[in-house]
């Protein structure tokens, strides 16, 4: 029983001492940079496509549902503000890292744990590679720099679909829409906020796939978990640390 209660704390401080161990890797050097851009490309711009359909759509959605309630108030000339303020501080930053999880996270820790199972890990041992710095770190850092960017494009493209849905369908003019987001959402407080939580959650997602990756066990059935480990547990504390970052930066 016991034992069981103390595995997630123990799962919590290995996946620490590979953070930094990874992190103690870090080398101003051009192999380093090729490989973190790389994976940029792989990681972050093929998933450009699904986060621009889906923050297209969150914002259109927003604007919907906000104008709808606004109404009863009289108060619709107000949509802009409310869609700004919850896209840069809550929706953007959390929605961008659930896609991201789904789609970057599962092939970072698929492509690891098949790596592993097919004992490419091993063989760079072998020749006194370390896995985790020339594996495990250009990924990491990939990640750290793609989600921030990603939930730029995400919040770009769901602004302009409530600019569709509230200019377009709900009629409402769109001198009044520009000028409420820019005088209700601020730069500081509500834009930067939002890049933190970014820039800390790409982290947590990228840390993730990249541990289960290391740790799965070398079959098809272990990859398969570590796949799916990897959208749970970064989901969970994608939301654990959005509750905590928000109490502190409001």
């Amino acid at each position: 029983m016991i034992q069981s209660m103390l595995a997630p704390v123990a799962e919590m401080g290995r996946a620490g001492m590979f953070l930094m161990r990874m992190l103690g890797g870090v080398r101003l050097e051009w192999r380093l940079l090729q490989s973190t851009m790389q994976q940029l490309f792989l990681i972050g711009a093929r998933s450009l496509v699904i986060i621009m359909i889906c923050g297209f759509f969150v914002g259109m959605v927003l604007a919907l549902q906000s104008i709808n309630a606004l109404q009863q108030f009289g108060a619709s000339d107000q949509v802009s503000l409310l869609v700004g303020k919850s896209l840069f501080r809550e929706l953007g930053p959390v929605l961008t890292a659930l896609l991201f999880a789904g789609r970057a996270g599962t092939s970072i820790a698929a492509e690891i744990g098949l790596m592993k199972a097919t004992s490419q890990i091993d063989a760079m041992e072998l020749m006194a590679i370390d896995p985790v710095r020339r594996i495990a770190l250009p990924r990491f850092l990939a990640g750290l720099l793609a989600v921030p960017l990603l939930t730029a494009m995400f919040n770009a493209l769901a602004i302009m679909g409530a600019v569709i849905y509230s200019v377009g369908v709900a009629g409402l003019d769109v001198g009044v829409f520009w000028t409420k987001l820019q005088t209700g959402v601020f730069f500081h407080k509500d834009f930067l906020g939002g890049v933190y939580k970014s820039i800390v959650f790409g982290g947590i997602v990228s840390l993730v796939a990249v541990w289960y990756g290391f740790s799965a066990r070398p079959t098809g059935a272990g990859v398969g978990t570590a796949t799916t480990n990897t959208v749970v547990v970064s989901s969970v504390l994608v939301l654990i640390f959005d509750f905590i970052m928000t109490s502190f930066l409001t």
